[in-house]
């Protein structure tokens, strides 16, 4: 049971943090909670509190999303995403941590590295949704190449956060579906689950005010800094070492 509270615990701060600036919930909760459950198994769970975040966002923000650009986002990502599942359950748990780990660093980088407002063309940006379909379904994850495409295509805070909550949301309802499918959801996590949402669920309803106070120079960098450091850390903490 104290795991359990544990991960509640930080589950309630990382992605009080997503709600705010559309990413990082799960990586940072990864940086602590691997120390304690294998990353598989927090990948797994981290559907619920990722529906959670985004749903929450959605409901108790301004109606800025478009259904035709999510919509060709989805396309995409889609056929990225069966790939992904593919992987999911064909890698071990050891390669999956590190390919997790050095695809969050690598995307981390680039958005450290790279100039202040960047401009991507329509090749760059499908090709980087297909890639953001791949990595939500490997590693349920995709948030370091979804914003970086969004950063590319908004400059809008609210809208590039708004963006990413809905794609994560629409993503995280398909690797659900697949894991009910294929049983990957164990009793464990099950457990995880029930007593970790409904404190979740009233933590991030009143969190998710907060992305008012956030300027959009301050979340722009956060967003890159958040996602390099959780890579690295994961890299250098790694429990296979």
């Amino acid at each position: 049971m104290l795991p359990i509270l544990l991960l509640t615990l930080v589950c309630s701060i990382t992605f009080s943090f997503e709600i705010v600036f559309g990413l990082a919930g799960t990586i940072m909760m990864l940086m602590v909670m691997t120390l304690i459950y294998d990353a598989k198994t927090l990948v797994i769970y981290s559907i619920l509190p990722q529906i959670l975040t985004a749903t929450i966002g959605l409901i108790r923000s301004e109606k800025t999303v478009e259904p035709a650009f999510l919509l060709k986002m989805l396309v995409f990502a889609s056929a990225g995403s069966v790939a992904g599942l593919l992987l999911f359950y064909r890698f071990s748990t050891e390669t999956f941590y590190y390919l997790l780990a050095s695809a969050i660093s690598t995307f981390g980088l680039y958005l450290v590295l790279s100039p202040h407002v960047i401009k991507l063309n329509l090749f760059t940006q499908r090709v980087l949704d297909v890639l953001a379909g791949v990595s939500q379904a490997l590693f349920g994850i995709s948030g370091p190449i979804a914003m970086t495409r969004l950063i590319g295509s908004f400059s809008d805070k609210l809208l590039i956060r708004n963006y990413a909550l809905a794609f994560f949301l629409c993503m995280n309802l398909f690797r659900g579906g697949a894991y009910l499918v294929n049983n990957t959801i164990t009793a464990e996590i099950w457990q995880m689950m029930l007593i970790s949402g409904p404190v979740l669920a009233l933590v991030l309803w009143n969190a998710n005010h907060l992305h008012l106070k956030v300027n959009a120079r301050l979340f722009r960098k956060v967003v890159s800094w958040i996602i390099l450091i959780g890579g690295l850390s994961l890299l250098l903490n790694s429990p296979y070492n």
